[in-house]
């Protein structure tokens, strides 16, 4: 594995495109470009979620471009006064896979967790990704689950 020269950059109210274009990186990534662009919220619902207070997306950026990218959550807890931070999405463009890049959005989301006063990072990833589940296993503990959609009638 390579290292990579990117630089991580904390996407605010004001980084609109940046988070468009890590949108687009997503959907790439997963093979699900039109969920993540076709139908993109507007710029003010955007800037809200990205001004917000629990909801934290990082971009790797190569020359100005966006490489990868994760979102997440922070969850406060009720049973103690300390939260938990849930991985949504995290890719990385197919270009830019295996140079560190996913790890060093984990590390920084782990130095914003710290400061946050966050116990735990969780993720979910499903067992036929091998690349995700190797990259995880190397981070944290794995825990078997069951994982349930419940629709909303």
């Amino acid at each position: 594995m390579t290292q990579t020269s990117s630089t991580l950059h904390r996407l605010t109210g004001d980084d609109i495109a940046l988070f468009r274009e890590m949108l687009a990186v997503m959907g790439q990534a997963f093979d699900e470009f039109d969920t993540y662009t076709g139908a993109q919220p507007d710029t003010a619902y955007l800037r809200k979620l990205l001004a917000g207070e629990h909801f934290i997306a990082l971009a790797a950026l190569e020359a100005g471009t966006v490489i990868g990218g994760l979102a997440a959550y922070e969850l406060p807890k009720f049973e103690q006064a300390r939260s938990e931070i849930y991985i949504y999405d995290l890719a990385v463009a197919s270009s830019h896979r295996r140079k560190g890049v996913a790890t060093a959005l984990i590390n920084r989301l782990k130095t914003i967790g710290a400061a946050r006063g966050a116990y735990v990072i969780f993720v979910q990833a499903d067992p036929p990704d091998e690349p995700a589940v190797a990259l995880y296993d190397k981070l944290g503990v794995r825990e078997e689950v069951l994982h349930f959609d419940i629709p909303i009638d």
